[in-house]
């Protein structure tokens, strides 16, 4: 073993990452780079009202690539995009539990925003705190068929 993996706590069963995000301040704008002028197909386009964002899925082989649209200027997503500009948003972990991988998180200290799954535009979500992070801020997704799913009536 070698200094890197000697202290590994047991994993959260991460399975793969299910997409990157990006934040964009016009969903339109950004199809018409992503899809028009890359030649990639859009999964979905959604409006997450309870969330206060319009999302769009863009499949680029076993990942997606997520543009958030902030809809509510008083949001999280909406101060983040002021403050930082267009970019690079957060990153999404499948996980195969995900309030047991919450559960093992908080044990291990690190600040969590939900500290239970919520609804996502594809499957319960939970995001962990980017000053936990090293200033990256990580989503977690329940994989389908996972026991939180039952719960939020997907």
């Amino acid at each position: 073993m070698d200094q890197f993996s000697a202290a590994l706590p047991e994993g959260l069963g991460i399975r793969k990452i299910h997409h990157v995000a990006v934040i964009v301040r016009d969903m339109e704008a950004s199809l018409g780079l992503y899809r028009d002028k890359m030649g990639l197909d859009v999964d979905a386009v959604m409006d997450m009202s309870y969330d206060h964002v319009i999302i769009g899925f863009l499949p680029v082989g076993e990942v997606k690539i997520e543009l958030v649209q902030p809809t509510d200027n008083a949001t999280g997503s909406a101060r983040f995009l002021e403050s930082k500009g267009e970019g690079f948003h957060h990153i999404c972990f499948e996980v195969p539990d995900i309030q047991a991988a919450l559960d093992k998180l908080a044990a291990m200290g690190l600040t969590l925003i939900d500290a239970i799954p919520r609804k996502g535009g594809e499957g319960p979500v939970a995001f962990i705190h980017p000053k936990s992070c090293h200033g990256v801020l990580v989503e977690l997704i329940e994989a389908p068929g996972g026991p939180a799913w039952a719960k939020l009536e997907y």
